[in-house]
């Protein structure tokens, strides 16, 4: 009989460079092997299943939506999407929201909106974005082109132009940079993920927004991976205490189906009008009716928790033997570790625990609703995994 490793093998893509591991079940943040072994989930599909794995809040949602109506296009109104959008901008002080498909797709919203208000503003007919080294924010051709990491860009040439990449902290370099009158917009990720779980200083991020204030500049903040209540607040910029005119985000605010959503400020709320962006799956109502139940969820004690988690993790990690740093904030972890990451995930793998890595970091991303004891068993692993 074929295996489902097999036939992955033969007709799926050779993009992913799988784990040995086919999860077939699993509730909350424990997940099956297809030969029964159990799992704990610190990696949550990257950051997605917000509330675990079969969270029976947000499958209650999905599955009311789905006997109601899956899919209409957007040529007509869905309470789920109009609820969700309400939902959003009455959290964030935001103004409209666009939905799509990822967050690749969000940034890609945020992108085609710099360029039209600074056109529209301006005049500008050759926009230049800034954003950082080390930066994600993508892998569609302009999301490419934005992502601040030249190993992305290398077999992709040539990229969509327009983008100019700084070095995180640079404060002088920023102000340099931005004497360029072509200058439309600064995309920051407050955490960068992928590249590294690096989390920017307070005071780089407020020199970003304090340049974009005085020269018109569009403050834009990719929110895809740290938001949604990952590190702690609802979006990761309310704790750098900046006012964004852009959001973009996805990930957990789906709790497992995808969607994307890109926050308007009321700067650029009507800067596309009819005609000048869409998607055909953006605002699909069962993935907002899931989003909803996750965004309803998001309370400000529930947040203290997440807090509370992350700081434990913190707490039980820094210093320990085979620990360099730990980096992050919330519960998005990054841990620099003596040994080889990869030997590092390969044991805590064979030891039940799954983990993700990020350039050389072992990288957690546990649901935001972890129980304590889980959370703890995962770290036992995950320090005898590192101890040198």
């Amino acid at each position: 009989m074929e295996t489902i490793k097999h036939i992955d093998d033969t007709y799926v893509a050779k993009t992913y460079k799988r784990f040995p591991v086919e999860i077939v079940s699993g509730e909350g943040s424990v997940c099956y092997g297809s030969d029964g072994k159990r799992y704990i989930d610190m990696g949550s599909g990257i950051g997605v299943t917000a509330f675990g794995i079969a969270d029976p809040v947000w499958q209650r949602a999905v599955t009311e939506q789905l006997s109601k109506v899956q899919h209409m296009s957007n040529l007509y109104y869905t309470a789920p999407c109009a609820y969700l959008a309400k939902s959003l901008c009455e959290k964030t002080g935001m103004k409209r929201v666009f939905f799509s498909n990822s967050g690749a797709e969000a940034n890609e919203c945020a992108i085609k909106v710099a360029r039209k208000y600074a056109y529209d503003k301006k005049g500008i007919t050759d926009p230049v974005i800034v954003t950082l080294q080390n930066s994600f924010h993508g892998r569609t051709h302009t999301t490419l082109a934005a992502t601040g990491q030249a190993h992305f860009h290398e077999l992709f040439q040539p990229l969509t132009p327009g983008f100019t990449y700084l070095a995180a902290g640079d404060t002088e370099g920023l102000t340099k940079l931005c004497e360029d009158s072509r200058i439309a917009a600064i995309l920051i990720e407050c955490v960068q993920g992928e590249g590294g779980v690096n989390k920017l200083s307070e005071d780089f991020v407020r020199a970003i927004a304090s340049v974009c204030a005085e020269k018109d500049i569009l403050l834009m903040v990719d929110e895809v991976q740290t938001g949604n209540g990952r590190t702690g607040t609802l979006y990761a910029y309310e704790q750098y205490g900046i006012s964004p005119d852009v959001v973009s985000t996805a990930k957990g605010l789906g709790g497992g189906l995808p969607i994307g959503a890109t926050l308007l400020s009321d700067k650029v709320k009507d800067t596309l009008a009819f005609g000048e962006h869409g998607s055909t799956f953006g605002g699909n109502p069962v993935a907002a009716a899931g989003a909803l139940s996750i965004v309803e969820r998001l309370t400000p004690d529930f947040l203290d928790g997440v807090r509370r988690k992350g700081e434990h993790i913190r707490a039980r990690l820094v210093g320990q033997s085979g620990i360099r740093s730990v980096s992050g904030l919330g519960l998005m972890v990054g841990i620099e570790t003596e040994k080889p990451v990869g030997e590092v995930l390969a044991f805590c793998m064979e030891k039940g625990v799954l983990c993700l890595s990020a350039k050389t970091k072992l990288r957690l991303l546990p649901a935001l609703n972890i129980p304590d004891e889980i959370l703890d068993e995962a770290l036992d692993v995950i320090l005898e995994a590192v101890r040198v």
